[in-house]
């Protein structure tokens, strides 16, 4: 009831009635820690044609009312009344101390927040947290809490907690929540739309009563004109259908359109009518120039309108739009992601697994941008190169990155940057880093690579000094022929040369791996695990992430499957999502068992131990011994000569001016004057020696070639510098003075 009073109390009081002309949504769930940025990308980019715009995150305002002291007291009041079949030992206990958890949770919910960072203390005491199933892995992780502070302690064990009423969800509450995705089996290569159209003329679940309850709240205060829901994932696309089917029940004058990941890859051939009882318009693609399209529908219905990349209904048939001749806009005209709208400071961050890297999806609030639209390279066989979110490249300039950068970091009060690229360009990486130190900013950093040669030692250092701090690549399946035939353009000895260079550098390194490609034998399967067990022992890979093959219909593979070994089983295409795409591998093999063994292993090299262990222990059937030498990966990560140096290379100095003096040496009476240079970096003072001049113009040129400066110069410029008034050059760059300054800041790029 007191519900309702604040919805009456809203309608009725019209100062409070906040009216803009769009309502941007993601729906439940993304993620805990950060929003998902698409609502903000379209947010800026509406600002830029001066259409007003609200935008909200419901999975975050969803999983804040759900864990909270009052969600949890009507949760566990809901599973006592609820009739349902015996309640496991686990759900039994958690029932018996609901007065803990309901006692606990907005302490923790605040913690999580960084709200209340002095409840680590008694966290950590490990009496404090009422514990269920998930704690009983503690045990094994006791080792790790040596090396974690008592916050991270306390995140990791506050998010057992929360992972423990979770299971209680799910077992007495609704089998299909979860943090990050809700009923994704309903989205799940729904190749029809019966099943998820079943679901939706069902009574609301438990979840959907509280969806509808704060999506209600936002509508009567915004009243829009349009209703926008990006769909990222399919663990979206039930919830997305509920709110559009809330909306057109109770806002039947407000248009509705989607747009996001998923249908841009699962419906491109959607002709099930039943959709639009929800929908009047489903977008595909970059959503700027379509959005503005369907908002001067919308707001001039009358007149006739073109589309572009646009499903809706006319004369009772879905018809696909996609006859207005503009062009999309070029990423320098979209604006800058805007966040304002969303609750920045209500987000939570959650440590599921010990490791550093592989807790960065889910610990810290990072703002999201793009370097590039599309890939690079664009060729990989099991990606959806043919549509256009791989196919179209355009680099941003690095300026305007870094222009974004700052603008973001103003307006949200955060430094910390995902960069959300398909495969972020080494080029402009570089640029990136040398425009975010000349301007002297302070910015941490992290995205998604291709582990390409490009990635040399001196580029990772000049990364790291930008403010990278990790990146995430594909190394996919650790076999030669494997990557040649997925056209990777690497090799994995040269995966571990990148490994290490970033490694070294001080950039954590992820790296996604795959199963089951087509062709993949079981040889190579157990060859590309030791592969993965030597990188991790060798310290240059920090995470990673097994995957099983997967035929979507937009890759090569869902092309062309005859060019690699397998058998499509069916080519009917549904009326709902077609991508992923049900295949016979030739070979025979049932990749599937494999999972379990290959994600254990992973789960204890990413934790450091477990290196002895024989391949054939992490897997309950018979496996083939590995192939691979005991030392491939020390052989491969051997240090490169420094001595390759291109005439066009960059070269650039990231310390400061040294301090300079001179003194006189005698030999055989015979005067001649040397200069010492000290240098002073932010953890030590060194110096180095060299003759008076080559000293005097060694100085001169670190000051020119400072990371500070606007102008950077070439190999070939430095030389010639330099012979303006000495000779020899490579002589003195191939001695030990410079030796010493490439390893303290002087790069070559």
């Amino acid at each position: 009831m007191a519900f309702q009073t604040i919805i009456v109390f809203l309608r009725s009081n019209s100062n409070s009635i906040l009216k803009t002309d769009l309502f941007l949504v993601t729906p439940p769930f993304t993620q805990l820690n950060t929003p998902y940025p698409a609502t903000a990308y379209i947010k800026g980019f509406l600002n830029t044609k001066n259409i007003s715009s609200t935008q909200a995150d419901l999975g975050i305002e969803v999983i804040l009312a759900l864990f909270s002291r009052k969600g949890l007291e009507e949760l566990f009041a809901h599973a006592e009344k609820k009739a349902s079949p015996q309640k496991s030992p686990n759900a039994r206990r958690i029932q018996a101390l609901k007065g803990e958890y309901i006692k606990s949770i907005d302490a923790v919910i605040a913690f999580l927040q960084g709200k209340n960072p002095t409840l680590a203390l008694q966290i950590c005491q490990e009496d404090y947290l009422p514990e269920a199933s998930r704690f009983e892995q503690l045990d094994e992780l006791d080792w790790a809490f040596g090396s974690m502070g008592t916050q991270d302690k306390g995140k990791h064990l506050a998010t057992l907690y929360l992972e423990d009423i979770s299971d209680f969800i799910i077992e007495c509450i609704d089998p299909n929540f979860g943090f990050s995705r809700y009923a994704e089996r309903l989205g799940r290569s729904a190749n029809s739309f019966d099943e998820l159209y079943e679901a939706l003329n069902q009574e609301y679940t438990y979840m959907d009563k509280l969806l509808m309850e704060i999506l209600e709240a936002k509508l009567a205060l915004i009243q829009p004109k349009m209703f926008l829901i990006s769909v990222p994932f399919p663990g979206n696309l039930y919830a997305a259908f509920r709110c559009a089917q809330y909306v057109k029940r109770n806002y039947p004058e407000v248009k509705i359109s989607m747009g996001g990941g998923f249908p841009n890859t699962e419906l491109r051939s959607l002709s099930d009518a039943r959709v639009f009882e929800f929908f009047d318009y489903i977008s595909l693609d970059d959503g700027e120039l379509p959005i503005e399209l369907i908002y001067n529908a919308v707001i001039k219905p009358g007149e006739f309108h073109l589309y572009k990349r646009t499903f809706l209904l006319e004369n009772g048939a879905v018809s696909y739009r996609n006859d207005a001749l503009r062009s999309d806009y070029k990423q320098a005209d979209v604006g800058t992601p805007d966040y304002s709208d969303l609750q920045l400071d209500q987000y939570i961050s959650v440590i599921e697994i010990v490791n550093p890297m592989h807790r960065m999806w889910s610990d810290g609030r990072w703002n999201k941008l793009t370097m590039a639209h599309g890939c690079y390279w664009g060729k990989c066989t099991f990606c959806d190169i043919s549509l256009d979110y791989i196919k179209v490249y355009e680099p941003v300039a690095a300026k305007l990155i870094v222009d974004r950068i700052e603008e973001l970091s103003e307006k949200t009060g955060q430094n910390g940057f995902h960069f959300v690229d398909e495969a972020a360009p080494p080029a402009l990486m570089r640029e990136v880093a040398l425009e975010i130190l000349r301007r002297k900013i302070s910015v941490t950093w992290w995205t998604n690579i291709r582990f390409e040669k490009s990635f040399t030692r001196d580029l990772c250092i000049l990364l790291k000094a930008s403010g990278c701090i990790a990146v995430s690549g594909g190394l996919e399946v650790a076999s030669d022929r494997l990557l040649k035939l997925i056209d990777k353009g690497v090799t994995v000895e040269q995966v571990a040369r990148v490994t290490r260079n970033l490694t070294e550098a001080g950039i954590l390194v992820h790296a996604y791996l795959m199963y089951g490609y087509p062709t993949q034998t079981v040889q190579e399967t157990v060859d590309s695990l030791e592969m993965v067990r030597q990188l991790f022992e060798a310290g240059v890979l920090q995470s990673g992430f097994w995957h099983q093959f997967a035929m979507t219909a937009h890759s090569p593979v869902g092309l062309y499957p005859e060019k690699f070994g397998v058998v499509k089983e069916t080519e009917a295409i549904g009326t709902f999502a077609n991508n992923d795409i049900n295949y016979i591998d030739k070979t025979g093999i049932d990749h599937n068992k494999f999972s379990f063994g290959l994600k254990k292993s992973l789960f204890n090299f990413m934790h450091g131990i477990c290196f002895e262990y024989k391949l054939q222990e992490w897997f309950d059937f018979k496996i083939p011994k590995t192939e691979i030498p005991a030392d491939f990966i020390e052989k491969a990560i051997k240090e490169d000569s420094k001595l390759n140096t291109k005439p066009t290379a960059k070269v650039v100095w990231l310390g400061g001016k040294p301090d300079t003096e001179i003194f006189t040496k005698y030999k055989k009476n015979k005067p001649s004057e040397t200069m010492v240079l000290t240098f002073h970096d932010k953890k030590e003072s060194f110096t180095i020696q060299a003759d008076k001049k080559e000293g005097e113009w060694l100085s001169a040129i670190l000051q020119k070639i400072a990371a500070s400066n606007t102008q950077v110069y070439t190999f070939q410029e430095i030389k010639a510098d330099y012979e303006q008034s000495m000779e020899l050059f490579e002589l003195f760059w191939y001695s030990e003075p410079i030796y010493n300054l490439r390893d303290s800041g002087l790069l070559v790029l």
